[in-house]
């Protein structure tokens, strides 16, 4: 069954086209992540699929049933926001299952449903706690428990892990991967991190200004992606472009190249110098300005001792360029 279809989804506040034809179905199970810079859309449309906000045009459909008149407690969604929204007086098991008590349901089910949610995320020891007592990452596994135990069709993430730091972030994000392996549920998930996206997802819906710019698993977006701006998303460090340094591109094309693709050369086509180096343990980013003015970076496994200031001559093979017309979108090989 299809968890999610979006047709021709529009959303305007005022004369602000926020959301443009919108696109897109989610299957029953899939984990999809939407990732766009800030201000793109991603979150007003994780809000219209919730019923936060109404669609100014186009169709919801939720498990197969139109939702567009539906409110949002009817949808059958449970939503984890970034901001926890616990409430601070109730205890971890209270606030777990606030939602189902308020929904009249029997006090036998809150408690199997509470235990069972509580055992998945490691909260047993807590459910007495207050939100107050708790750190941010076991205030975030209690939304999300909240979330669990209303057995909803779709579960929707609005950048959760954007409070955490950066060990928490990773650990939080393993509990959801794993989460979703056990549950098999369908979830929603939006982020700026290109990280979280590519290592969460099953399928990734990039955003740009409102409209879908591609959708694909996070390696097909990554080495095939449909234009300059996919291209520069996805990655870390980001592709590098250059429209002056390579000989015999064509006027207007832009060449891209991912860090890890270039390789320090005897003989190659860009040269220049090294402007700053970062040593990570595990490998090295060489930034380097290049004769012609532009500047990129190398990233070379391991650890290399290229000091800054040394001239180095940089290679790549064919295979690993990406071609760009002026307009950004990406040209195959046979139109390079």
């Amino acid at each position: 069954m299809t968890a999610l279809k979006l047709e021709n989804v529009n959303k305007s506040f005022g004369p602000v086209h926020v959301l443009k034809d919108i696109n897109l179905t989610v299957e029953e199970g899939e984990f999809v992540v939407f990732v766009g810079p800030s201000g793109c859309g991603k979150s007003t449309l994780l809000r219209v699929i919730a019923g936060l906000e109404d669609a100014s045009s186009g169709t919801i459909a939720i498990g197969g049933e139109e939702v567009n008149t539906v409110p949002p407690a009817k949808r059958g969604i449970a939503m984890v926001f970034q901001s926890y929204a616990l409430y601070p007086h109730l205890t971890v098991k209270d606030n777990m299952g606030l939602g189902l008590r308020q929904e009249g349901r029997d006090k036998s089910v809150v408690e199997e449903r509470v235990a069972k949610a509580s055992a998945m995320l490691d909260l047993d020891r807590y459910l007495t706690r207050r939100p107050a007592e708790l750190s941010g990452g076991q205030r975030q596994r209690v939304a999300i428990g909240r979330a669990i135990v209303r057995d909803p069709k779709l579960f929707l993430f609005d950048e959760p892990l954007s409070n955490l730091d950066a060990a928490l972030r990773m650990n939080t994000r393993v509990e959801i991967a794993a989460l979703h392996r056990t549950l098999s549920a369908s979830m929603i998930y939006v982020t700026h991190d290109q990280i979280e996206a590519m290592t969460l997802a099953d399928k990734i819906v990039v955003l740009r200004d409102g409209r879908i710019e591609q959708v694909g698993s996070p390696m097909e977006l990554y080495n095939n992606p449909a234009n300059r701006f996919v291209a520069s998303f996805l990655g870390s460090p980001s592709m590098n472009f250059l429209e002056r340094s390579v000989p015999g591109l064509p006027a207007g094309q832009t060449l891209g190249i991912r860090p890890e693709h270039l390789h320090l050369a005897e003989d190659g086509p860009i040269k220049g110098e090294v402007t700053h180096v970062e040593r990570l343990g595990g490998d090295t980013n060489l930034l380097v300005r290049t004769d012609e003015d532009e500047t990129l970076t190398v990233r070379l496994f391991g650890q290399d001792m290229t000091p800054v200031g040394a001239r180095v001559t940089l290679g790549y093979k064919a295979t690993d360029a990406f071609y760009f017309d002026a307009e950004d979108a990406r040209l195959q090989p046979e139109a390079a």
